[in-house]
């Protein structure tokens, strides 16, 4: 090829770009069709989302469980976005099968229904009969997912850049931390072989549970974009007429299945994250867990303060509840902790006349999960993932055996382990230090108190005081100041503006001297962003 015809830089970014532009103009297009410049309501987030494609659906389904963000109602109307979106033609699944494993569809099984059993965002699903005769399912993921959802992360992170730079909105919530987090919850969703290893670490930890069972893996068929499951067949567990028929005990199943989960958040630290009836089937007696792709974990500090949270609320203990809160979380700003005390405190006083087994766990996490961003206080992923997991598997019990109570049992759960790992001695030992560490301390409180005296005697005391609840009317008399200032300095530049256009000073524009044009400019931008602000505050 001639140097001349080789595409120019210009013309090969250029090519780059066009996918880019076109994915762009598509999305515009799907934003203008929904008049988002008169605002976004629930249900209308929902439908857009739906409409910007597969991408846009699984980001729904991750924010959905981020109720610390956005508000409920919203994260209400995303959950619905779990349903089964559009599948895509058989042709492309057998296409993904023999190019994950360099053979046809048919010399791998022997046959394979082209009608799915359900279709995700990122993956469907199929039945399939193996060349032993196994029944298992395939799950699929459509082709081109990845670098269609990094194309879209990737405008996102545009948007929210210009976002920021033009309104300031990042200042209040971190939309690129947001991105990020939910980009790498659906990489991990994307990756088949960390489904597969989700499966197998699962299975390990409820080994012991006899009633639970989740889906064997046929780890020689798994690639990173087809998984090879076993077939399950049984019954939905929210299908409570056809449980009783075949000789169930509805009541049962929820207790275990309450119980499991209790175990999965409060001893394992690893659960399913979105527990709703659709993954929930039981087959021969037991409770079989599907769809291991999106799972929570808690650190173990996070586990541990978590247990705590669930006692300072059974026990009504405000204060311990407080100090969880601001431990768990991380704090962004000034904490008013007088509100903050007082806000707990009110939270717990609505359920505290109740029994617990009329307390709804979710609706409670949810609620504290709320108060927390209210005071600047972000929660960590896991603990948001468990309040709409706890959310989702109440709503189960509700369905199925609706006077099962989840935190009656969690209640239980910890109290059982309380009892089961009392330890005589350890706890004699336990009081024997604190009750020497209290006695040296004791001791040494008058030698504190003459240092006082002395000190105060010699002038050297000092008092740190801090006036609880005085950062906001501080913040507005910082603010009115601003604002004076603004206005001292417009109207200094009016008059020294007007005093130059009097004078015959040179370089002149339209006769004005060019000095006093500038100043007056000046003087009506400052102006307009005073009155835009005063506009703004009365609204």
């Amino acid at each position: 090829m001639k140097k001349a015809d080789k595409p120019s830089h210009r013309e090969r970014k250029k090519r780059a770009d066009s996918p880019s532009v076109s994915r762009l103009k598509e999305m515009l297009g799907v934003l203008r069709r929904y008049d988002v410049m008169h605002g976004v309501s629930p249900e209308k987030l929902r439908l857009i989302l739906e409409d910007m494609g597969p991408t846009y659906v699984k980001l729904g389904q991750i924010m959905s469980m981020r109720s610390d963000i956005l508000p409920q109602d919203y994260c209400d109307q995303l959950a619905r976005l779990r349903a089964d979106v559009k599948p895509m033609p058989f042709s492309q699944v057998q296409k993904v099968v023999e190019q994950e494993y360099g053979a046809s569809i048919q010399g791998i099984f022997s046959s394979v229904d082209p009608e799915p059993l359900g279709a995700a965002s990122i993956a469907q699903v199929h039945a399939a009969v193996l060349k032993d005769k196994r029944r298992v399912v395939i799950k699929v993921q459509r082709p081109g997912i990845r670098e269609t959802m990094a194309q879209d992360i990737n405008l996102m992170r545009k948007a929210v850049r210009i976002l920021k730079a033009v309104s300031g909105a990042g200042d209040t919530l971190d939309f690129a931390a947001i991105i990020d987090e939910m980009w790498q919850v659906a990489q991990q969703e994307m990756n088949f072989l960390l489904e597969a290893d989700h499966i197998e670490e699962f299975s390990r930890r409820n080994e012991t549970v006899e009633y639970v069972a989740c889906p064997q893996v046929d780890s020689s068929l798994t690639t990173s974009r087809v998984l090879v499951m076993e077939y399950v067949d049984g019954v939905q567990v929210d299908d409570v007429d056809e449980l009783k028929k075949r000789g169930y005990d509805v009541r049962e199943i929820g207790a275990k299945l309450a119980e499991n989960y209790c175990k999965q958040v409060l001893d394992d630290a690893f659960f399913h994250a979105d527990p709703h009836p659709g993954n929930i089937w039981i087959r021969e007696g037991k409770i079989v867990w599907l769809d291991l792709g999106m799972m929570g974990r808690l650190t173990r500090r996070d586990k541990h303060l978590f247990r705590a949270a669930i006692r300072a609320v059974v026990n009504n203990d405000v204060y311990e509840l407080k100090n969880i809160v601001l431990t768990l979380g991380v704090v962004r700003g000034r904490v008013n902790h007088a509100r903050l005390y007082t806000d707990l405190d009110d939270m717990l006083l609505k359920y505290g006349d109740l029994d617990l087994g009329s307390i709804n766990l979710g609706q409670m996490v949810q609620e504290l999960l709320e108060l927390a961003k209210n005071h600047g206080i972000g929660m960590p992923a896991g603990v948001t993932m468990l309040g709409r997991g706890v959310m989702t598997i109440e709503g189960v019990l509700a369905a199925c055996c609706p006077d099962i109570s989840f935190l009656k049992i969690v209640s239980a759960h910890l109290a059982g382990e309380a009892v089961s790992d009392f330890d005589l001695s350890k706890e004699l030992r336990h009081k024997a230090r604190a009750l020497y560490n209290l006695f040296s301390k004791g001791i040494e409180i008058p030698a504190h108190l003459d240092d006082v005296l002395k000190m105060t005697v010699k002038g050297q005391t000092k008092l740190n005081l801090e006036l609880t609840g005085s950062e906001e009317p501080l913040g507005n008399i910082d603010r009115m100041v601003n604002k004076i200032i603004v206005c001292i300095i417009t109207a200094a530049l009016l008059i020294s503006s007007s005093t130059i256009c009097t004078t015959d000073m040179s370089p002149k524009m339209l006769g004005i001297p060019i000095l006093g044009a500038l100043g007056y400019l000046a003087a009506l931008f400052l102006g307009g962003w005073l009155l835009f602000h005063v506009l703004r505050r009365k609204k």
